[in-house]
Order: C-alpha cells, then structure tokens, then sequence
C-alpha cells in the first residue's frame, strides 16, 4: 500500500510537470504564463525604468542637499533623505527583478523568485524608517527659529515633482501585479507628494515669512507617507512569511478540491506565494475508488490556475482510506 500511495504522489509530480506545467524543470516559468504575464515582462519590461529612476533620484538628492543646506530647509534636506532611501528601494527591486529570473538549481529548486518579496519588504521598511527620521527632525525645527530661503525651496522642489512623476508614470503599468513594481511605483509617487508639499511651503514662506511652515508641511506629509506605506509593509511580511495570499481564500480552495469526483477527503493542504507574482499550492486528496488517472490531475491543475491562479500545484493521491497519513493532523505541517 505503501509503494502505490508514493506511486501516486510521484505520478501526480510527474503528470503535472508535462502536462500542465510545459516540462517545468527545463523552463521552471512556463506554469504560470496565463495569470504569471507580469513576472515574465516586468523584469525586462522595468529593467530600463528602475535605471532611468535611479540615476535621476541620484542627481537630485545632490542638488537637494546643496540647496537644503543652503536655503536653510528642513523639507528640502527630509526630501533629500526621502529621495536617497528610495534610491536604495529602487536598487534592491531592480536586483531582485533580475535574480527572479534566474533558472532553479539542485540547492535553489525555486530559482530566487522569492528575493522580490525581500525586495518588497525593505523598501517598505526603508521607506517608514526614512520618514520617521524626517519627522523626527521636522519636530526639532518646530522649536528652533531659522530663516529660510522660499524661493530657492519652490525651484529645487518644483524639479523634484517633475522627476518622480516621470519615474512613477514608469512604474503605473505593473503595479497592479507585481507588490514590487508596486512598491517602487509608491515610493515615487509619495517623493512626488513630498516635492509638491515643499513647493506649497516655499511659495506661503515667500509670501509671509511663516518659517514654521517648513516643518509643519514635513510633519503631515510624513503622515501621508506611512499611511499610504502600511499595506505595503503588511503584505510584504505576509508573503515573507508565507501566508496565503489575500487574493485567494483557503476556505473556497478547500471546497473547491473537495467537491472534485472521486475525493472523499482532503488534507496537508497549502497555498502560499513563490514569488511577488507567483503561488504554489500542495493537498493530499484522499481517493478510494483509485488512482484517477493523468486527465483528473490537469482537470484539476487547470481549475487551480484558472479560478485561483495557482500556476504550481501538486496534488498527491490517497487510494486507501484506512491508511493513517502522518499529515493528516490539521496541526501536523
């Protein structure tokens, strides 16, 4: 019994490799080509915008700090910070779209897809961490008299708005696929609030010599930043910690398999995400009338992707009901 239970699961594997997955140890991305269309083109497709973004952000934190120090602004040095910390997000979810590519080896059997949920998780933290620091200096302003030079802050921030709407525009088309392309499309579009805030403060500060303005502007717009920043954080740590993704409801899937012709019963089963784009899923069906054949396994490898865009299933049959699985237990993983 025991070899035709291990035959099963091998079966299963094996079906699901040539049948659904199009020879997955060869190409290892083909399974997931229907819902999987950002993971393949966001790489090549954002390469060219993650370099474009970097290197203008680099030349602007420059300028930005010159001019900061310069004009006597706290908003314009908090940008410069803000702006260099997404510098280094931009980079982390550029190197991680690339290593996301790399084909699986015998130690790294999923390749390193999961480096873009990494990727999506420093650049959220970055990003809470930075603004924490700008309202931290934003209050220590607020108690500190100095002059500031409105119009130079207006200029300076004014180029800001224009160089990280660019870059963000960059970002629009992926961000609803891919939490990293997502990440690096928030990180410029919150820049972009930011220059806008410093613009407003710079023009009332010309107009009335309120240089308290400078502070209060960076202290709401830091608001605005870990308001907008939370979510991300919160489904970046999800998918690092490998929950099922907030798409697809275990309940549903649950159902779904066990309603399936021939399953008696179903356990061991897990969802969770492979990469920032990709979900795998693994269940032991409990089938007593036998192993239901090669056509069952697509039938139901087809309905995973299609309805739950699970792209990498594999599903192990049970044909003995009396056989005790040692992962049976809903507390045994």
């Amino acid at each position: 019994m025991t070899h035709e239970h291990s035959h099963a699961s091998a079966h299963d594997h094996d079906h699901e490799g040539h049948g659904h997955h199009g020879h997955d140890h060869e190409h290892g991305h083909h399974h997931g080509h229907g819902h999987g269309h950002h993971h393949h083109h966001a790489p090549d497709h954002f390469g060219r915008a993650f370099l474009i973004g970097a290197t203008l952000n680099i030349g602007f934190v420059g300028i930005e700090g010159v001019y900061g120090v310069t004009s006597g602004s706290v908003a314009l040095l908090a940008d410069a910070g803000h702006n260099l910390g997404d510098v280094m997000a931009l980079l982390a979810a550029w190197v991680a779209s690339i290593l996301t590519k790399r084909l699986p080896s015998d130690r790294y059997t999923y390749g390193l897809r999961s480096t873009s949920m990494l990727a999506a998780l420093f650049n959220a933290t970055a990003l809470l961490v930075i603004t924490g620091g700008i309202a931290w200096e934003a209050i220590r302003r607020l108690f500190e008299k100095g002059e500031v030079a409105g119009p130079t802050v207006m200029i300076v921030a004014a180029i800001g708005i224009l160089i990280n709407g660019l870059t963000a525009a960059m970002f629009a088309a992926g961000r609803k696929g891919d939490i990293n392309i997502r990440g690096a499309f928030m990180h410029m579009l919150s820049d972009m609030l930011v220059s806008a805030g410093v613009v407003a403060a710079g023009a009332v500060i010309w107009l009335t010599h309120w240089f308290w303005i400078d502070p209060v502007v960076s202290l709401i717009i830091s608001g605005l930043i870990v308001w907008g920043t939370w979510g991300l954080l919160r489904e970046s740590l999800n998918m690092v910690l490998q929950a099922v993704p907030d798409a697809i409801e275990p309940v549903d899937v649950r159902r779904a398999l066990a309603s399936m012709e021939g399953v008696t019963a179903l356990h061991d089963l897990h969802i969770w995400p492979m990469s920032t784009t990709e979900t795998a899923l693994t269940c032991h069906l409990v089938m007593p009338g036998g192993h239901p054949g090669d056509a069952f396994l697509a039938q139901a490898c087809a309905m995973l992707h299609d309805r739950y865009q699970i792209g990498h299933a594999t599903l192990q049959v049970e044909i003995d009901e009396g056989f005790a699985c040692p992962l049976e237990p809903a507390h045994v993983v």
